[in-house]
């Protein structure tokens, strides 16, 4: 494993994710990359993995990179790898590029599994800081009390100490779920103040 940081802002809001259930970590990390002013800042790579990279407008996108906001200060972790055997040491990055950032505060976007598809897609939330909930629910997040998670973002919930927030999408299938994704954005919007559409 080998991680590159070009630059180091500090005090930062760090927001993951990694394909899982419906690829919604992907799909809303990568909207954010692309509709915020987001320079790569570093990137990471597992070399006993499967080589892969993503064509977007023509280019090639980092595998595993590392996006700034300066105007947020934002970082955002985006990987279009899979993750699968490798989900406590892609946590363990996670966590290594948080403390060389001196990180304020973790989010992570996921799906979450729903046996029962519907015209609606509920949120939930998972938080390690009890003075989150209130502000959490208030913006419409119900508490995940029920549920399995399981990949990167299920280590990251027994390894992080610092203040940890996941956001998590009902999906009803493995596929991209770009509608359960547009959710999570809508959420994120609110908390963070991104103003986007």
């Amino acid at each position: 494993m080998h991680i590159d940081l070009f630059k180091k802002p500090t005090n930062v809001t760090i927001i993951e994710g990694f394909p899982g259930f419906g690829l919604i970590g992907s799909i809303v990390t990568d909207f954010l990359v692309d509709h915020l002013e987001c320079e790569l800042i570093g990137r990471f790579l597992f070399e006993d993995q499967q080589s892969t990279v993503m064509i977007h407008k023509g280019k090639v996108t980092e595998p595993l990179g590392i996006f700034y906001n300066k105007k947020f200060n934002l970082v955002i972790i985006h990987s279009v790898v899979a993750a699968q055997g490798i989900e406590w040491r892609a946590a363990d990055v996670v966590l290594d590029v948080a403390k060389q950032l001196k990180a304020k505060e973790i989010i992570s976007v996921e799906g979450v599994g729903s046996s029962m598809p519907s015209q609606t897609t509920n949120v939930f939330y998972y938080t390690n800081k009890k003075g989150k909930i209130k502000v959490l629910e208030q913006i419409g997040l119900k508490p995940l009390n029920e549920g399995i998670i399981m990949g990167v973002t299920s280590a990251m919930m027994l390894k992080v100490k610092l203040p940890f927030t996941c956001i998590l999408a009902e999906t009803h299938s493995a596929l991209p779920d770009s509608k359960a994704a547009a959710k999570i954005i809508e959420y994120l919007d609110k908390m963070v103040g991104l103003k986007l559409d």
